[in-house]
């Protein structure tokens, strides 16, 4: 029988933080439960640490003990960091800390992997086979997998959608992306027939789910997730990915067509243009062709 985690002071702390972050930022719950995953390992190994007694040492020895771990990439030790940084901040804005334990402690360089992706025949064969016999469960799957890869949307977003948030006329949907900012994004005409599709003789008030689960209620993030694992299966493709890598896709098949990277970056909801100036290196095949095709001393 599991036995229940010590409430030392920095667990019952971290849990104050998190009630911070929910009220004063809109983070998701997503967002939350990874912020308390990343903060459990320094709270397991600190259990009777007041607050205050936070020190540059402890901090080191976190480092040193995520460094040590197998398997553990790059980005979740920076991103585990990165969660204890907001936790001080946390603690020292409410006065319970008073120095910065985090300052000068260095951190290993961030690197900047490529996003995986879908080639355009890639997406082209996955969308040509039905992945359910359940003819209700096809359309929706479908109608899914179809608005992730025409707008960019992210998995949380798609399962908050409302039917009010789809506009047909102007062929558009109205997503709140990360701290619930809100964009509306093109929606093209396969997606949107789709959802037509799907979304016949359903009821469609403006505040019903667009997507649900068998039992009638809004479509969660795990189910979006086995559904796209269950298409996958039935399809050509010899590869399992995540719905993200839809998104992913969208990106680069856009530039390779020529699409602005400013638009680009409004589509997907980046604050930063640097965020999205990562896909320019995966477009990078697509703009040697336009160079060998249209520069005049290209073949010379």
């Amino acid at each position: 029988m599991a036995t229940e985690a010590p409430q030392g002071p920095l667990r019952l702390q971290s849990e104050r933080f998190l009630t911070h972050l929910r009220a004063t930022r809109n983070y998701s719950p997503h967002t939350l439960r990874a912020y308390g995953k990343d903060l459990e390992a320094f709270v397991v190994k600190y259990p009777g640490l007041e607050p205050s007694g936070i020190e540059r040492v402890h901090v080191r020895a976190f480092l040193a003990d995520l460094q040590k771990e197998g398997g553990l990439a790059r980005a979740t030790i920076l991103r585990r960091m990165a969660a204890l940084r907001s936790f001080v901040k946390f603690l020292r804005s409410t006065g319970q800390l008073k120095g910065n334990p985090i300052f000068g402690v260095p951190l290993p360089k961030r690197g900047r992997p490529l996003p995986k992706f879908l080639t355009e025949s890639e997406m082209a064969e996955l969308m040509t086979m039905p992945a359910s016999s359940n003819a209700r469960h096809q359309l929706r799957d479908r109608a899914v997998i179809e608005l992730i890869y025409s707008s960019g949307l992210r998995r949380a977003e798609v399962v908050s959608l409302n039917c009010g948030d789809i506009d047909y006329m102007t062929g558009t949907v109205r997503v709140f992306g990360k701290g619930s900012k809100e964009r509306v994004v093109p929606v093209g005409d396969g997606a949107l027939k789709c959802l037509r599709a799907y979304l016949e003789g359903r009821k469609k008030d403006d505040a019903e789910p667009v997507f649900v689960g068998p039992s009638g209620k809004r479509l969660s993030d795990a189910g979006l997730v086995f559904l796209l694992a269950r298409w996958v299966k039935a399809s050509a493709l010899r590869k399992m990915f995540t719905p993200h890598v839809l998104r992913h896709s969208f990106a680069p098949h856009l530039m390779n067509h020529g699409c602005d990277i400013r638009m680009v970056q409004e589509m997907l909801g980046h604050v930063s243009l640097q965020t999205t100036q990562i896909y320019t290196h995966v477009s990078l095949d697509r703009m040697k062709e336009v160079y060998k095709d249209s520069h005049p001393r290209s073949s010379k």
